[in-house]
């Protein structure tokens, strides 16, 4: 069996030469190569194209290496968590590429398995897509995605034994596993370093023959960031918690769901052991339980996609993003329930940009929106300048085309019967007459008895 060299955290930053294509691990600072990241900010090293998720957080992991100017180019899924990444691109200093998260997770893998590229539809018709080939299969527009592969990779796993096997824990697998295979130079970050023979083969997520090197490395609280520890309490109001009990009564025992930011995580709160609902998020796990209760944060507990530390229930389950994206894609998800910014008569959904402000924030709604078998929106009616959010044809951003199935406001719920928007119920505390004078979109009106939810 081989030895993998040990090296100093200098020593691994001295691996990445001026112009490499550094690939990143993390999701937010949960599974994130912070000290190697923080050695390479010690560096004279520059002119880098990163990779990630995101460019972790102000002056923290790649954020340190922003601040320094090291980096010409970022390529990743949600730059918007880091303000320094959102001046970088308005001000031009730092080109960028957006991704769904899917995608990049997917490229990553690509990129490591030898395949040039795959066609998803994910983003198919929207700005993201602009200027990239498509094709249509099975009658569904696709998006082509070149794999993604780098000169180095900088993860961050649990254990390591001395062969360079490597396990993670908790929702640490995230963009590792699949980066751990996409770089010509493979440094590994780990808590512990144990012989070989002492990690379980059954149990081992990174084989060795990826990794070249190892670096030890202690995880405190101070490089966890906001995941540090519980964050600040929801936004909390009587209709939007009605959106959220009314959201929660579409749901079946045994569904597996997806809960987006925003009204969306309200519902978490009011599911209980009885409903039956499997919690998925999109950064590796199945099974997501309420906040920790004694306000820890990721150095203990894993993370949901907020990157806010959650618990898990008997059953669950952890792996990683590529893993994640493809229970979506593959329609393994029964539901998600997303925000939105509008949604018009077409059944489109626009809930990721606004005009004038950088497009720095998929994340995962271009792959959510188009791979969950039903998609159920919540959003405020107006606007707070009281223009309708249910309009006629969406002026911004479109996240995907036709996949809206139910839409929740605060006054009024919507359906697609027969391709036609339908106003099916009207929310308590609102009246018909308000309903139509706040809706900009044409709907047809077939008011049901409402479904059973306790408001």
């Amino acid at each position: 069996m081989k030895t993998v060299p040990q090296l100093t955290l200098a020593e691994a930053a001295a691996l990445v030469k001026d112009g490499d294509t550094l690939l990143q691990g993390g999701f937010g600072m949960t599974g994130n190569p912070v000290h190697l990241m923080h050695a390479l900010a010690e560096t004279g090293t520059r002119n880098l194209t990163f990779i990630g998720n995101n460019v972790g957080e102000p002056g923290i992991g790649g954020g340190r290496l922003l601040r320094n100017g090291q980096i010409r180019k970022m390529v990743g899924s949600f730059f918007t968590s880091n303000p320094d990444a959102v001046k970088a691109a308005q001000s031009g200093a730092v080109e960028y590429q957006l991704l769904p998260q899917g995608s990049l997770a997917e490229a990553i893998r690509a990129g490591g398995a030898g395949i040039g590229g795959f066609y998803t539809p994910t983003a198919a018709g929207t700005l993201i897509a602009e200027g990239q080939e498509t094709k249509v299969l099975d009658g569904v527009e696709q998006v082509f995605v070149k794999g993604i592969r780098g000169n180095v990779a900088f993860i961050r796993a649990w254990k390591a034994d001395t062969a360079g096997n490597l396990t993670y824990r908790l929702t640490e697998q995230n963009f590792n596993r699949a980066m751990a295979t996409a770089a010509d130079v493979v440094v590994a970050e780990v808590e512990e370093i144990v012989p070989v023979g002492e990690l379980d083969p059954n149990f081992i997520h990174t084989p060795g023959c990826f990794v070249d090197y190892l670096v030890l490395a202690h995880l405190t609280e101070n490089d966890l960031g906001t995941s540090a520890s519980v964050g600040a309490a929801k936004r909390v109001d009587e209709p939007r918690m009605n959106m959220a009990r009314r959201a929660l009564a579409e749901l079946n025992p045994g569904d597996v769901v997806n809960l987006g930011i925003g009204i969306p995580t309200l519902v978490a709160d009011l599911i209980t052991p009885e409903h039956g609902i499997i919690l998925h998020t999109e950064n590796g796990m199945l099974g997501v339980g309420p906040a920790p209760a004694d306000g820890g944060g990721a150095l203990h507990y894993p993370v949901n996609a907020g990157k806010i530390p959650v618990t898990a229930l008997p059953g669950s389950s952890y792996f990683d993003s590529a893993d994640s994206f493809g229970m979506i894609r593959g329609r393994h998800v029964d539901a998600a329930i997303m925000g939105g910014l509008e949604v018009d008569e077409a059944a489109n959904l626009a809930n990721w940009a606004v005009p004038g402000k950088p497009l720095l924030g998929v994340g995962g709604a271009m792959d959510l929106a188009s791979g969950a078998k039903k998609l159920i929106i919540t959003l405020t009616h107006t606007n707070p300048d009281g223009s309708s959010k249910i309009v006629p044809a969406c002026t911004l951003p479109l996240t995907a085309h036709g996949v809206v199935d139910l839409v929740i406001t605060d006054l009024a719920v919507f359906n697609f019967e027969a391709g036609q928007l339908t106003l099916i119920e009207v929310m308590p505390g609102a009246t018909l007459e308000e309903v139509r004078a706040k809706t900009s979109a044409q709907f047809k009106e077939k008011l049901r008895e409402s479904v059973s939810v306790d408001y």
